[in-house]
């Protein structure tokens, strides 16, 4: 006859095992300490921008505010006020994104995941660097426009000098 209840232990011991194999990849990093943008070296500039999360979707226009240092981090946030809507934050080679009104925060070190690349990239692209495929970036006088090509999420707007 069939032991279930050893079975039934083998099992959770089995799922709890592989959960904890699974589990570094799921937690996220304390939150990135704040920027300070009143340090030396913090370039800040304020506009508005109007974001579509994909091609078809409803844009949503709020303020935005992109802050980049000397070394590389760079900090966005999009507002509709009086609620932030999204924050993505670099420092080294860590990288934070928050949607504070859905009460979620990432955090991790290397590259952002695809999902949410728009928001690390356009300091990037205003700093005049290269984006990979499928991103497209058009900047003139008064307007930019970054885009994924692929899926038509995009962020354009203007940012006051």
């Amino acid at each position: 006859m069939l032991d279930v209840g050893c079975y039934h232990k083998t099992f959770l011991t089995g799922v709890f095992f592989l959960f904890l194999l699974l589990l570094p990849g799921c937690i996220s990093l304390p939150p990135l300490p704040a920027a300070n943008f009143s340090e030396p070296g913090w370039t800040v500039r304020q506009g508005q921008a109007v974001w579509r999360q994909k091609r078809g979707a409803p844009d949503i226009a709020g303020e935005i505010l992109v802050a980049t240092n000397r070394s590389g981090d760079a900090f966005v946030q999009l507002t509709k006020n009086p609620f932030p809507l999204i924050i993505a934050r670099t420092a080294g080679d860590a990288w934070q994104i928050e949607a504070p009104a859905e009460n979620r925060r990432f955090a991790r070190h290397g590259t952002p995941p695809a999902r949410v690349k728009l928001w690390f990239l356009l300091p990037k692209a205003l700093a005049g660097s290269t984006l990979p495929e499928p991103w497209a970036w058009q900047n003139s006088a008064n307007h930019w426009q970054l885009e994924n090509r692929s899926t038509g999420e995009s962020l354009e707007g203007y940012l006051n000098q």
